[in-house]
């Protein structure tokens, strides 16, 4: 049975709020959004429940602690049945932030974090390209990240979201 949930303007306002600032309290969401703190809560906790919120943390910038140089990986397998094996090597190397299976000339599209060029070098040839099942990979290194945010929720005018999110969440 496919549980479907619809997404109001004030389940709108509060995604908006956390998505600016995930530590915003509730009491300033209630009071914002003209009603109660028990009334967020209510909402916060059904969006949870229902898949649209999968959690919150705390964004470490790069840069900060180091992690100078960022990169998009381009993976190529040369088996396409082997892809579960070869995200589960990928899964065991910390300097993969992102893995995304892509369409086009290649499987994977991984986004990868880096001290220096040479931190790089050793991820790509001791660690990703000797994984099975990875034909070939090309390398971009991003030279700057104008943009970066979380979803747009704002605005969304009637939307309901399916337990289809809810389902990959859980896997």
């Amino acid at each position: 049975m496919a549980i479907s949930y619809h997404l109001d303007a004030i389940d709108q306002k509060i995604l908006a709020f956390l998505v600016k600032n995930a530590r915003m309290p509730f009491l300033e969401i209630a009071r914002e959004c003209g009603i109660s703190g028990a009334a967020i809560h209510q909402r916060v906790r059904r969006l949870e429940n229902n898949g649209i919120i999968t959690g919150s943390r705390i964004l470490v910038k790069p840069q900060a602690i180091g992690l100078n140089v960022c990169a998009f990986v381009r993976i190529s397998l040369s088996e396409s049945t082997r892809y579960p094996d070869v995200i589960a090597a990928l899964k065991k190397i910390p300097e993969i932030v992102e893995c995304h299976f892509v369409t086009g000339g290649y499987a994977i599209l991984a986004k990868v974090y880096c001290f220096d060029n040479d931190h790089l070098m050793e991820v790509l040839l001791n660690t990703i390209q000797k994984i099975p099942y990875i034909q070939s990979s090309d390398t971009m290194i991003s030279l700057d990240e104008p943009i970066e945010r979380q979803v747009w929720v704002k605005d969304y005018k009637n939307t309901s979201f399916s337990d289809g999110a809810k389902k990959k969440d859980s896997q």
